[in-house]
């Protein structure tokens, strides 16, 4: 190996000690008391060498925030791989979405606090643009599943909408759930019960609306217990994730 060569895998190996770091600090201390002074005297190096890696703070919580999406990209193929029905792919992609969040819960709330105005806007343009890129192969594979659904009839023509608009209507839906779950406090006041059984059936009638066959009876909860313990089953070789609220951790607003 020559020495170009291992500069830059020395230089690749600290920055993933720096987020590992802050990764640690965060589940610690919480993401608002996250700083850069302290993430440097963790890791034993001048905080200047810190700013080598990431020019600011936003620019290092786009990086950690782009590194756990890789974690995601797994599940994701498993889902659009599968070869089932391409609606229930459709729905294992949400699926494997709700066991990333129920299973590291701290990843989705630094996504929802990176895409705020305030950290996106203040982050580097190279750091914005690295995040849309490591995060486009989860987009690729869900917008195939809607072309494929497309192309062998399963989605009827006329919808007036792209593979890749399409999926908007499901993804939103997902977030928006995942978002007012996170937000202690709001969904008790609307009766929610178990707010992932409820997405799921909104992500059902969006399904039935768009005409993505086969029609599903959402009205039947037997049904949809059995085809997301199927799914959960043949794809990710796992239980159905538990379809109530999440437990919440107050660091975050510390």
């Amino acid at each position: 190996m020559g020495t170009k060569e291992r500069r830059q895998r020395d230089l690749a190996a600290r920055e993933q000690r720096f987020l590992d770091c802050a990764q640690e600090l965060i589940q610690r201390d919480g993401l608002l008391n996250l700083q850069m002074s302290r993430i440097a005297e963790e890791c034993d190096y001048a905080v200047g060498t810190l700013y080598q890696h990431f020019g600011s703070k936003e620019d290092l919580l786009v990086a950690l925030s782009t590194r756990n999406c890789m974690s995601r990209v797994e599940l994701f193929e498993r889902a659009a791989k599968w070869n089932g029905p391409t609606r229930e792919r459709m729905l294992a992609i949400a699926i494997a979405d709700l066991m990333v969040i129920r299973g590291q819960p701290e990843f989705f709330r630094l996504a929802q606090y990176v895409f705020t105005d305030v950290i996106w806007h203040a982050a580097s343009e190279p750091a914005r643009q690295r995040s849309l890129e490591i995060s486009a192969p989860i987009g690729v594979l869900i917008e195939g599943i809607t072309a494929e659904a497309m192309r062998v009839g399963d989605l009827p023509a006329g919808t007036g909408l792209t593979p890749q608009t399409l999926t908007i209507g499901p993804w939103t839906l997902c977030m928006g759930m995942h978002t007012l779950v996170h937000a202690e406090g709001v969904l008790e006041r609307h009766d929610a019960g178990e707010p992932y059984r409820l997405l799921i059936k909104h992500l059902q009638h969006l399904l039935n609306g768009y005409g993505w066959q086969p029609l599903f009876d959402v009205s039947d909860e037997a049904a949809i217990d059995a085809q997301l313990a199927r799914i959960s089953r043949d794809v990710f070789d796992s239980p159905s994730p538990p379809l109530g609220g999440a437990s919440h951790s107050h660091k975050e607003a510390t």
